[in-house]
């Protein structure tokens, strides 16, 4: 049975929302009504859910902070009275963004989505053995040397960064900001090729734009809605772990 939790600060719209669910999905299970962002949360969190539905603006916290708290397996479809946060919405890796009024046909779309999405994926199929065997058969790639240098252009000069003393790497629009202690160099190469690159024994990927070099951690902290971020040591940014990253910080 897949089990759902419902958040949203008006009581009559978090009924309506469950009748409407249990009509298209009888097999649901709606195991928590919240209504406020905090008691999201912290529902989420205890009862980890196999969905969540969330409205936008609620007291305490946004349903988008409360998504990006999550850490387990938790889908997040937005139902929303808003439409201007739909691209944040699915950067936050929403499985659907519904707008209030909600009808029952898009209620039932959303659900048709979920099922897809939630069903299991048959892993010896032929397609699958398939892929499979041919993937074994390629030769592995020869793995080079870690990368030891970072060359950034500024102007006329072109720097050669020690990748050591790289506090961490953020993608930015076109560009990756290459962070030491004494400056922000920014370099065209993707995070993804960066990632493949450097030696991973020392360097962490935390988020898909975002990676740490191990040596200049200073520690991790939480926030109300247990989303998690890292300190970096002689920096005053913070920057957020991404739930598919955060069960790297659980052992230390």
């Amino acid at each position: 049975m897949t089990r759902a939790l419902i958040a949203d600060d008006e009581p009559q719209l978090a009924l309506y929302l469950r009748e409407q669910l249990l009509k298209l999905w009888p097999a649901l299970e709606v195991v928590a009504l919240a209504r406020n962002g905090l008691e999201a949360a912290t529902l989420i969190a205890d009862l980890q859910p196999d969905v969540a539905f969330l409205d936008i603006q609620m007291p305490g916290l946004t349903g988008l902070e409360v998504a990006a708290g999550i850490e387990g397996d938790t889908r997040v479809v937005f139902v929303t009275a808003y439409d201007e946060y739909a691209l944040k919405a699915f950067d936050a890796e929403a499985l659907d963004y519904v707008l209030k009024p909600v009808t029952a046909q898009r209620l039932e779309r959303s659900v048709e989505r979920l099922r897809r999405a939630l069903a299991p994926q048959p892993t010896d199929a032929p397609d699958a053995r398939l892929a499979r065997a041919l993937r074994a058969l390629q030769p592995a790639p020869a793995a080079g040397p870690p990368l030891r240098w970072i060359r950034a252009s500024q102007g006329e000069l072109t720097h050669q960064i020690d990748v050591d003393q790289v506090l961490y790497f953020h993608a930015d629009d076109k560009y990756t900001c290459v962070r030491t202690a004494r400056a922000e160099h920014l370099i065209r190469t993707p995070i993804a090729e960066l990632a493949a690159q450097l030696d991973e024994h020392k360097f962490w990927q935390i988020h898909r734009s975002s990676i740490v070099n191990l040596a200049h951690l200073a520690g991790t902290r939480r926030d109300e809605a247990s989303r998690l971020f890292v300190r970096i040591a002689g920096c005053a940014d913070e920057l957020p772990v991404s739930r598919a990253y955060v069960h790297l910080f659980k052992p230390m």
